[in-house]
């Protein structure tokens, strides 16, 4: 929402004088210019139209408070779109978990039957066997004793009866453990089966993934759409009017970053070798003239220019100058609003006193 760019906030300079050799005499350096800040653009994010002007120039805004709406249609149906897909996406994602941790169970228990039933199968031949084996071996002896004399034909075909059945209960029970090792390779499947879902499933994660950047990024244009103040400020600009169209990158409002304020100021070129960075200030305003604003001098200009036009004489208005700025501290900084005409006291000697600005 906020196109980056800071920039001063142009000031005019009236009232503007130089440095007296009274004040250098007490250890002080008097100034006087006028409070500016540094100014923050306010860009448009995204290409729409102006809706609703909620704040105009001359306002005081805070940090997140809303400026100005924007609409437009297609971002909202995008948005919609965007949010419909990844829901659906997640859906199926959760369908597939669902379903791979069903097959997993399945072959689980898939697994752990057709093992059970090759054993139990094979155990029960190997009974039948041995059943068999038996009644083989009492059917011959038998027919052995029938030969002899010693037993009937009856008793001879009841054995002959028995090992038939033994015989037939073998045969059935080896088809059986055949048909228990047919199942077991179906098994053994299970996990090519659970390896293709889980594919299928992380595929359906990654397609759930981009579908939700694609709508997070629709959700973050259409949170472009509401314009916020990037932070605490004056408006000095307002560059747009309800229904007008807007591209990426417009400007739609300039701010005064209030937490950036300070004095410029101007002094001779004969007084630059005694002023430095971080020497202490007093700023001092019409609307508090007995209550100086601590400062310090936190800018000064490498390079000269002539004194502003604004100066009082065109004899001063013909000597080099350098922009001097100085900077309230963090404690004092809000009293001060830009465009605010004001003196400043530098301190050159650690032991001058302080005294309010002459006029």
């Amino acid at each position: 929402m906020v196109g980056a760019g800071l920039v001063a906030v142009a000031a005019l300079a009236a009232g503007v004088f130089l440095t007296t050799q009274s004040d250098t005499d007490s250890g002080l350096v008097q100034v006087n210019g006028r409070v500016e800040s540094d100014q923050i653009v306010v860009s448009a994010r995204v290409p729409a139209r102006i809706a609703d002007v909620l704040v105009r120039e001359g306002d005081v805004v805070k940090a997140g408070q809303v400026m100005l709406k924007l609409n437009d249609d297609g971002v909202a149906a995008r948005t919609a779109q965007a949010a419909a897909a990844a829901t659906a996406q997640m859906a199926q994602v959760r369908a597939l978990e669902s379903s791979l941790s069903l097959l997993r169970s399945e072959t689980a228990m898939l697994t752990q039957t057709a093992q059970a039933e090759v054993t139990a199968a094979q155990a029960e031949l190997n009974r039948l066997g041995v059943v068999a084996q038996q009644s083989a071996l009492e059917r011959d002896r038998v027919k052995q004793l029938a030969d002899q004399g010693f037993v009937g034909p009856q008793a001879l075909e009841r054995a002959q009866v028995a090992t038939k059945g033994a015989l037939e209960q073998y045969s059935s029970a080896r088809a059986q453990v055949q048909k228990a090792q047919v199942n077991r390779p179906n098994a053994r499947l299970a996990p090519e089966r659970i390896a293709s879902r889980s594919a299928e499933l992380q595929a359906a994660i990654a397609q759930a993934e981009m579908a939700q950047a694609k709508a997070l990024e629709a959700a973050s244009e259409s949170k472009e759409l509401t314009v916020t103040a990037p932070v605490n400020g004056h408006v000095v600009a307002r560059y747009i009017n309800p229904g007008e169209a807007v591209n990426h990158g417009v400007p739609l409002y300039a701010i005064a970053d209030l937490s950036k304020v300070y004095l410029k100021a101007y002094i001779p070129e004969p007084m630059l070798g005694r002023i430095q960075l971080g020497q202490p200030a007093q700023i001092w305003t019409d609307s508090a003239p007995d209550q100086p604003i601590d400062a310090k001098v936190g800018y000064i200009a490498n390079r000269a220019e002539f004194t502003p036009k604004e100066v009082q004489t065109r004899d001063e208005r013909t000597k080099l100058v350098f922009e001097v700025r100085l900077y309230p501290t963090q404690t004092s900084q809000l009293k001060l609003l830009p465009g605010q005409p004001a003196d400043g006291m530098i301190r050159l000697s650690p032991d001058a006193p302080w005294h309010a600005p002459r006029h």
